[in-house]
């Protein structure tokens, strides 16, 4: 007996946009933006991973403004290689200067 339900589930992907600052002192005009990409199973897990990655990444202090979920690679320039790295499992942090 084969199985024909061929159907896949694709990871949810979550876009996250917040600011981070690489110094203790919280000072607003040091905030840098951030979109993050990544899988994860929930929103919960989504956030806690983000802000592992961060931390990872030298980030002392971190305020997640915005989560949502991506239905499909994105279009921007921007997201280019991120969303690839998302479903490979890494936690995809963009920064973006003014």
């Amino acid at each position: 007996m084969t199985n024909d339900n061929h159907d896949t589930l694709e990871p949810t992907v979550y876009i996250i946009f917040g600011r981070v600052w690489d110094n203790s002192d919280g000072v607003e005009e040091g905030a840098i933006q951030i979109h993050a990409l990544l899988t994860a199973a929930d929103e919960d897990s989504a956030v806690r991973r983000t802000l592992d990655a961060l931390s990872s990444q030298g980030f002392v202090e971190a305020e997640l403004d915005q989560l949502g979920v991506l239905d499909g690679e994105p279009d921007e320039p921007i997201y280019e290689g991120a969303y690839q790295d998302a479903l490979s499992g890494n936690v995809a942090v963009i920064t973006l200067s003014d």
